[in-house]
């Protein structure tokens, strides 16, 4: 049976007022005069510098592995001088024929000892304890375990004091760590993503309780429960957009100084985990993705709720 068309103008006055611009009025407060906007700006921020953070991590530990992938160091532990330097260039001269060694560099005592300098002292630090022989290698593969002990073999008889490590083998735990930073890097963006859920949701269901008689004459002028959904989507869009953005720029501006900081250290392994331009890229999608959260909780709320009030 259909309405009569007086009727039907009548309800399509009445649904005047809740559609277009006018609609985000059944919320009553401004753009910036609620919290909404101020907890999504927060959970942005925090966010995004969690991911700068995971994402900085993740670059140092790559660039680290591939650095040292075919990287191994050769000691030669000798108390002696004149041997240690003996060893040390018979050392070199059969690694430097073998098929597995791509380069390598005797490092001068001098830069070993400049390394030591800040444990052992300025004054002579050989005399305090045997500063060993090294030797830095490059392999054509990875450094793994069965390439070592062949070259340990060849330098048995030539350089029995000599030792070759894989450098990746002394990183192992730092490399470990980083990678359980990155993880929980990972697991603070979920928890913050529910956090923020959470909060749209509270608010969602805060001002369906607010506004409920006014949902109820809408449903009673003909309105349904997807038209009210996108009066509440409409609103929290604007806040979430607003926030989003506010928070994206206060995280990229606090992860940027903190990449100065780290920059200003010279260090090599700190250096491989500064931030691509694809990075920046990842963290521009946090406010978007915030805002479609935002969203799609809302409507989902609203039209949960309506299903069970009304």
């Amino acid at each position: 049976m259909t309405k009569p068309p007086a009727l039907t103008r009548a309800v399509e006055r009445g649904l005047a007022p809740f559609r277009g611009r006018r609609a985000a009025h059944l919320l009553p407060r401004a753009r910036l005069g609620g919290p909404m906007p101020w907890v999504i700006a927060i959970m942005v921020a925090l966010t995004v510098l969690a991911a700068g953070g995971g994402l900085a991590l993740d670059n140092l530990s790559d660039r680290a592995r591939g650095d040292l992938a075919g990287s191994a160091t050769v000691q030669i532990v000798e108390a002696d001088p004149g041997q240690r330097d003996r060893q040390a260039q018979e050392a070199a001269a059969i690694l430097s024929q073998d098929g597995a060694v791509e380069d390598l560099e005797i490092v001068p005592q001098a830069t070993v000892e400049q390394l030591l300098e800040p444990w052992l002292g300025t004054d002579n630090p050989q005399d305090t304890v045997p500063i060993p022989a090294l030797i830095d290698l490059r392999l054509t593969d990875d450094a793994d375990e069965a390439t070592l002990e062949r070259l340990r073999d060849l330098l048995a008889e030539r350089a029995p004091a000599a030792r070759i490590d894989a450098q990746a083998q002394w990183l192992a735990p730092v490399l470990s760590a980083l990678s359980a930073l990155g993880w929980a890097a990972l697991g603070l963006i979920g928890l913050l993503a529910f956090t923020g859920a959470a909060a749209v949701w509270l608010a969602a269901r805060n001002a369906l309780g607010t506004n409920r008689d006014t949902i109820e004459i809408v449903h009673l002028l003909g309105g349904n429960d997807d038209q009210i959904a996108r009066i509440f989507q409409r609103s929290i869009l604007a806040d979430a957009a607003v926030g989003g953005t506010l928070g994206f720029v206060i995280g990229a501006a606090a992860v940027w100084l903190m990449g100065l900081q780290f920059s200003a250290l010279d260090s090599g392994l700190v250096a491989g985990g500064g931030l691509q331009m694809s990075d920046w890229l990842v963290l521009a999608l946090v406010p978007v993705g915030a805002v479609v959260l935002a969203v799609l909780t809302a409507r989902f709320t609203v039209l949960a709720t309506l299903r069970k009030i009304l």
